[in-house]
């Protein structure tokens, strides 16, 4: 029996109403109360803090209300009276679940006018301190958020920015007008221990501007908040902070977020979308169900941030801030700039790091085969040079023979001279001076010869192209003389330089000079090869090689280029296939056409020297 009565009663235990243990959801709407006036960036962050938690509350929709009560700037019996009075009259008809009272002073109100207004209905509290929260002593369900900023911590950053601090000067409206950081001036004593502290509170604007103009050396600024010029114009703590660092000649050292970007350096600051995100989680809970006496008071919403501008003005190393400092309005590097960027692009060179392994057995490979590729053509054009230097044997043989018969024939008449009785010895210089001309001119016939002739694998060096060219007409000039034909070289008037291997260039050139001689054997008469070397349009040299042979029959001039192609009888076609893998292994391009008035030409384009 006794065992059925304890199981009765944990099971009525266990299913009692939820009221039991957590309160009946409340009314979805929260009404919020800020002490301070609706202008400014302070209010705007606050409450857009706790707009954004209230709107992604996802159990219901929650009415949100706000009220900006302005009591830094108003205050008085009479004007509470009538705040009460509007507050009563414009939300008597709406249920209210949750107040929030931003500030001290606001939570004050909102304690003394609860039982008239909105008995019974829990109060949130944001941006209140210790202070304010021990002499305000608010009942059980009344729960938030407490803010603390004391000056000590504000001294402590002064200390980390100023080497050698020996004074602070404190800066703001009269304590009894300020509503957030009131309790300072209970600190001062303890918290400014062994520094000189200089009060500038309740002056006038353009007093306090030339007071922190004029500062000591080893000092910082302490801001706390300004609503007023002292001249009848209300100021926003935001303006008057940008006031002050206008004309201070030592950092700020501030408690609000909204204080930095006027000119403060930074602190222990305040950040209201915080406070605001903070105060709404707190009432959504309350309208959710949960008990405001069964949710402590916390402490949050101040984190240590810092205006990168003003520490590159008062020169403060990041590396003396307190630990875990945020710092703003840092000029980003290219990694911030550029990070999702990088981070692509980084993935895509992970991605490509596998494929260029995989690549570079192959583009070795293919290297390789180049190489090799190279040698075999330089091995070709070695032969090719051969064979047409047989060709021009007998040119060469009668070129060398002039010279060398010219030498027989001074020598035997110096003989003679010098076997005279009175020999002429100005008349035997004259012929030495004959011999060694001519010797000179067999000398160089025989040097380009074995330079066209010589095996060497390819080599790029910087050729001038007027010079590549005068240099082939000059050798190939006997030849020429021999078949009946007539050479012009229009060189360009401006330097043409390329780089490229001149050996295998000249033996282009030569073949297509060649060529045509070949081509205009059956022409009696009017035989001409003409040279031209200009530039074409800056980048490219240009190399024409014309004549005025029969041309080209037109269904072959795709061919003329292809491997044992030829239309000579005893020909080899190989010629102009080696001259195109030349010109291609110089970057270059090398076409045929045939000329309106006759003849054919041939066209060499290779890039520039980029020097």
């Amino acid at each position: 029996m006794t065992r059925i009565r304890g199981l009765i009663v944990f099971l009525v235990v266990l299913l009692a109403p939820a009221c039991v243990w957590a309160q009946e959801p409340r009314p979805h709407a929260i009404l919020v109360l800020d002490q301070a006036e609706s202008r400014g960036p302070f209010y705007d962050l606050l409450f857009s803090g706790l707009r954004d938690v209230v709107v992604g509350h996802t159990h219901s929709n929650v009415t949100l209300y706000g009220e900006n009560l302005d009591l830094s700037r108003f205050g008085g019996q009479a004007y509470e009276q009538n705040l009460k009075r509007f507050l009563h009259e414009k939300y008597q008809d709406k249920p209210i679940g949750a107040v929030v009272a931003i500030g001290g002073a606001s939570l004050e109100c909102a304690l003394r006018w609860r039982e008239e207004l909105w008995p019974g209905i829990p109060i949130v509290f944001a941006m209140v301190d210790e202070l304010d929260f021990a002499r305000l002593k608010p009942p059980p369900d009344v729960t938030g958020v407490i803010v603390k900023t004391p000056l000590a911590d504000s001294i402590r950053v002064a200390r980390a920015v100023v080497p050698g601090l020996d004074t602070v000067a404190i800066v703001g409206d009269p304590w009894d007008r300020v509503v957030v950081f009131r309790s300072w001036v209970d600190e001062i004593a303890t918290a400014a221990a062994g520094l000189k502290v200089i009060t500038i509170v309740g002056e006038k604007m353009s007093d306090v501007r030339k007071r922190v103009a004029d500062l000591p050396e080893h000092s910082a600024i302490i801001y706390s908040s300004i609503y007023s010029d002292g001249e009848g114009t209300f100021l926003l703590p935001r303006t008057a902070v940008g006031l002050i660092a206008e004309t201070a000649n030592r950092p700020i050292v501030v408690a609000a977020e909204t204080f930095l970007s006027p000119g403060g350096l930074g602190g222990y600051v305040i950040v209201p979308s915080v406070i605001g995100a903070d105060a709404a989680k707190i009432a959504l809970r309350i309208l959710d169900g949960e008990r405001a006496e069964n949710i402590p008071p916390a402490s949050g919403g101040v984190k240590p941030i810092f205006n990168w501008e003003q520490m590159q003005r008062w020169n403060v190393s990041e590396s003396n801030l307190p630990a875990g400092s945020e710092i703003r309005f840092r000029e980003p590097g290219l990694w911030d700039k550029y990070r999702w960027q990088s981070i692509t692009a980084i993935a895509v060179l992970l991605l490509q790091a596998g494929l260029i392994a995989v690549l570079l057995r192959e583009r070795r490979k293919r290297h390789g085969a180049e190489i090799e590729s190279r040698h075999r053509m330089s091995e070709l054009a070695h032969v090719n040079r051969s064979a047409t230097a047989g060709e021009l044997s007998s040119s060469l043989a009668h070129e060398l023979n002039q010279p060398l018969g010219s030498i027989l024939t001074n020598a035997e008449t110096a003989e003679l001279i010098l076997g005279s009785q009175s020999p002429d010895l100005d008349e035997v210089r004259e012929i030495l001076a004959d011999i060694r001309r001519d010797d000179q001119r067999a000398s160089e016939v025989i040097r380009r010869l074995r330079s066209f002739t010589k095996r060497t694998m390819f080599e790029t060096k910087d050729v001038d192209v007027n010079e590549l060219m005068r240099e082939v007409f000059d050798f190939l000039s006997v030849q020429a003389s021999a078949r009946n034909v007539a050479l012009y070289l229009k060189a360009s008037p401006e330097a043409v330089r390329i780089k490229g291997d001149p050996i295998q260039l000249q033996q282009v050139i030569i073949n297509l000079i060649v060529n045509s001689m070949d081509a205009m054997t059956a022409i009696p008469y009017g035989r001409t090869v003409i040279g031209r070397a200009e530039l074409n349009g800056g980048k490219s040299a240009l190399i024409s090689i014309s004549d005025s042979g029969p041309g080209i029959p037109v269904d072959k001039l795709a061919q003329v280029f292809d491997p044992f192609f030829t239309t000579k009888e005893q020909g080899m076609g190989i010629g102009l296939s080696i001259a195109r893998s030349i010109i291609q292994a110089h970057q270059g391009r090398i076409w045929a056409e045939n000329q309106t008035e006759g003849g054919a030409v041939f066209h060499l384009s290779l890039p520039l020297s980029a020097g």
